[in-house]
């Protein structure tokens, strides 16, 4: 079949693509992150890219205005390749994989839990990391064995096993029949001193690696939290528990769809779960690749890996169909899965290391949100608590160290940045706290203090805050026509805000909230305030019951309290209950890798939370629909709000 080359400006990257090849899937295959929403279908209109010269064939789409055809903008998943091209991917359109390297890392960086709504990174601790036996996944001992004579003949297995257990309280050990055929060799060879790796591996102590010489000092491990747009990931000595780096990237399953729906469904296509599964698994080797190279460590060091991530995402790491996830009664094909070698999953660590998934509660409900019960310490509460972790799709979990509930709404992916035309992630250039004066002029801090590019979830929640206190926008979220103002406009038939003007802005053109991502945003913070509030209704409690609410999600650096609770995604209460955790999944999952204990209490939490599924419960609609004002139809759940609307 005849091939073309595409030239990615101003990327520095030249793809060969078949004739025929949509310019979307050329970019993915290439390494090239182009932002798209629907899964390639033309629908998101976020892929768009300019054809500076070439033959190429594309599809009508509405997407495109006429000012933009006439500068050559066309939606990559709806443009073939039909000769040589050059191809211009504009600054909006791209994924700046090296800032959410750097700015998630940052945020990622955290030895525990912080409070309240500073700074994630100057916050004090809320939880000892020493709660739990320090007890990895997969330690490594040092045994020097006495050679065998005539008085003492057992077999080269037995006295390895006789000499680990006089020195290590471990009742069972087992090892595998490649360990068992190589050992009598490596004894020997070794003169009779061998580290040896031992796994814990559902239920049993295993004898993972047998090596000659001492490299027990030499025990690596990654802590992986696998998000639906965010795959973040942590080296750990697993002997001192010391984090030796961070790294973040997009998640490349992106190109196949921002939600896990859309992406259940391309897994039904031809090769579609292959090439979910492979997007992943190059996220997550790319991570191992970058942290051990930075830290000068053999790859062969690295000898366990623990992963957390909703129940979908955890079927596509490990290639297991998630068809039936989203069909009627909505049954995933496991919650609870087995240790396995990683590279039964092709995650490149060392060839017998060890693959580790965090267990989740139901369908909705996974081993992230698990994660996040664990780091944030509920089940050691004696109060009743509450999570709220805020993606796109709004998880909630309910209790104490006595019982637990927990629920899941489709919130959308517009606090993550998407779905609204002027969000991005939580990195470098996002607009993450906002002021707006009398005169409605603004004032606006980024994320690294450079020139604002778009605005993060924490961003929205400060400025529709803004927007309201100021008379921009009424309850029902709708832009105040009567205001003369030059920042207030219609464009196309529809009112927006300018936030930035683009001549202060990194991006080249105005920074603006339109009524219809004001729309989108209200839909979200109904979805997670009606969930909660049902939730705690379920159980004859109110609000006012709770003792700690930790909202986890990836706003960014800071979420102002005041700011989520005047719009209505938090109840109404005193801002000290409130601790905003940041990436609990991740913490979650570096703790239970460093200890077995924490993993059992993992399985636990997991067996012991109660699942409240919200289709069936008419009162959620009911709820939800009263939330879509701002701050919510009843003014009398938000009595501190309802004394500053302005009427």
């Amino acid at each position: 079949m005849e091939k073309f080359k595409v030239n990615f400006k101003p990327l520095g990257k030249i793809a060969e693509a078949k004739k025929g090849a949509d310019l979307l899937s050329v970019a993915v295959a290439s390494g090239i992150y182009i932002n798209s929403s629907c899964g390639g279908e033309g629908v998101c209109g976020r892929c768009k890219v300019v054809i500076k010269k070439g033959k190429y064939k594309t599809e009508p789409t509405g997407r495109i205005s006429h000012d933009e055809k006439k500068k050559g903008y066309v939606l990559a998943c709806l443009t073939t390749v039909e000769g040589d091209l050059e191809v211009y991917v504009p600054k909006e359109s791209r994924l700046d994989l090296d800032k959410i390297k750097e700015e998630d890392a940052r945020l990622h960086r955290l030895k525990g839990i912080y409070s309240e709504t500073a700074e994630v990174d100057k916050g004090k601790p809320i939880i000892s990391e020493e709660i739990f036996k320090h007890s990895p996944v997969s330690t490594k001992v040092y045994v020097e064995l006495p050679e065998p004579t005539l008085e003492d003949s057992v077999s080269d297995y037995e006295r390895l096993i006789r000499e680990i257990k006089n020195r290590y309280d471990i009742d069972i050990i087992q090892a595998g029949l490649r360990n068992i055929r190589r050992l009598g060799s490596i004894l020997r060879h070794s003169d009779w001193k061998v580290t040896v790796t031992l796994g814990k591996r559902n239920e049993t102590t295993e004898v993972v690696i047998i090596e000659p010489g001492d490299s027990s000092k030499e025990n690596y491990g990654i802590a992986f939290d696998i998000g639906t747009t965010t795959v973040s990931g942590q080296l750990i000595n697993l002997n001192t528990k010391e984090i030796l780096g961070t790294k973040a990237t997009y998640n490349k399953q992106i190109a196949f769809g921002d939600d896990v729906i859309t992406r259940i469904i391309f897994a039904t296509e031809e090769n579609g779960l292959e090439r979910l599964h492979h997007a992943v698994i190059d996220n997550m080797n790319a991570i191992i690749r970058e942290l051990v190279d930075e830290n000068n460590i053999p790859l062969n060091r690295v000898t366990g890996v623990m992963c957390a991530g909703n129940t979908t995402m955890m079927h596509l790491l490990l290639r297991v169909d998630p068809t039936h996830i989203r069909r009627e009664p909505y049954v995933s094909t496991a919650n609870f899965v087995p240790v396995i070698r990683a590279a039964e999953a092709g995650i490149k660590v060392h060839p017998r290391g060890l693959l580790a998934c965090i267990p989740g509660v139901s369908t909705y409900i996974g081993g992230d949100i698990v994660a996040g019960v664990i780091a944030c310490g509920i089940d050691n509460e004696e109060k009743l608590t509450l999570l709220i972790d805020v993606g796109t799709n709004g998880e909630i979990v309910l209790g104490n160290k006595e019982w637990m509930a927990c629920c899941s709404a489709s919130a959308g992916p517009a606090f993550e940045g998407s779905g609204v035309s002027a969000g991005m992630r939580a990195i470098g250039g996002a607009i993450e706290k906002i002021e707006i004066n009398s005169k409605l002029e603004t004032k606006v801090k980024t994320i690294g203090n450079v020139k604002p590019m778009g605005i993060c979830g924490s961003g929205y929640i400060n400025l529709i805050s803004e927007m309201f206190k100021q008379g921009i926008i009424d309850r029902d979220g709708k832009i105040n026509k009567t205001l003369k103002n030059k920042r207030i406009r219609k464009i196309d038939g529809e009112y927006e805000y300018v936030v930035v003007f683009k001549n202060k802005a990194c991006c080249g053109y105005d920074i603006v909230i339109k009524e219809s991502d004001i729309d989108n945003l209200k839909r979200s913070k109904g979805a997670i305030y009606s969930a909660a509030s049902i939730l705690v209704k379920k159980f004859g409690l109110a609000f006012q019951d709770i003792d700690k609410i930790y909202i986890a999600g990836g706003f960014g650096t800071f979420l102002n309290i005041e700011s989520a609770i005047s719009i209505g995604i938090l109840p109404d209460l005193d801002k000290k209950k409130f601790k905003f955790v940041g990436n609990s999944s991740l913490i979650g999952a570096r703790e239970i890798l460093l200890s077995y204990d924490t993993m059992k209490k993992a399985e636990e939490v997991a067996r012991k939370m109660t699942y409240i599924e919200l289709s069936k419960d008419t009162s959620y609609m009911d709820e939800y629909v009263s939330s879509l004002f701002f701050p919510h139809t009843d003014l009398e759940k938000f009595p501190t709000v309802s004394k500053k609307v302005k009427r």
